[in-house]
């Protein structure tokens, strides 16, 4: 992909610097405005590249939610993390939407049973950590997986948007172990867990990205 446009170029390196700044410093850090800005713009930058690089309204509507998601989940409190979580789930819609190709369903839906098990096994040991947000929690993880579904539907020249995918879904995983799971106790896993799913994430909407100029 040869990026011709000079604002598109600034708008995709800069993507990419703020990502990286963002593992390298805030990814591990305490809510603050410095890490809302970065985490904010590292995203919503790429937003910009993509209407750049002409891409669907689709994932430009996706990767603004997920900025506007990004910008709940770095603050603190209940109504910015429910907040965040709706955004994100909205996002994840509209991204099934876009993926979504009824003639590659019968496959999507076969290769799509290890996702369906990975979602049921959510109730064993996830739901139990979740207290008062256990029916939030069970609602993001169906909206997940419709998207990881949808996304299964695309066929031959939707793998490199179908990696992001899968990349969103880990990166959504090691966030609810973050949260929820580790939550109850001291782990020596929790910085590079944090690195690690924000890597994850970042590359996964940046492979979605990409991916969809290919459909």
């Amino acid at each position: 992909m040869i990026v011709e446009d000079l604002a598109t170029a600034v708008a995709l390196a800069g993507a990419a610097a703020l990502a990286l700044i963002y593992a390298a410093v805030f990814a591990r850090s305490l809510p603050s405005w410095p890490k809302t800005v970065i985490k904010t713009g590292s995203v919503m930058a790429l937003a910009l590249g993509g209407i750049g690089l002409g891409a669907p309204g689709w994932v430009i509507g996706g990767l603004t939610l997920g900025a506007l998601g990004d910008f709940c989940l770095s603050r603190s409190g209940l109504t910015a993390f429910l907040a965040g979580m709706a955004a994100f789930g909205l996002g994840h819609l509209v991204y099934a939407a876009g993926f979504f190709r009824p003639d590659g369903l019968s496959a999507g839906l076969w290769l799509g049973a290890p996702i369906i098990g990975l979602a049921l096994s959510t109730e064993l040991w996830l739901a139990p950590h979740t207290g008062a947000l256990q029916w939030p929690v069970r609602g993001y993880v169906m909206i997940m997986t419709v998207m990881a579904l949808a996304a299964l539907t695309l066929g031959e020249n939707g793998g490199i948007a179908l990696l992001g995918v899968l990349l969103f879904l880990f990166s959504d995983l090691l966030l609810a172990l973050d949260l929820f799971v580790l939550a109850d106790g001291v782990s020596r896993l929790r910085p590079v867990l944090q690195v690690t799913l924000w890597a994850a994430y970042w590359g996964g909407q940046a492979l979605i990205l990409m991916g969809s100029l290919w459909l």
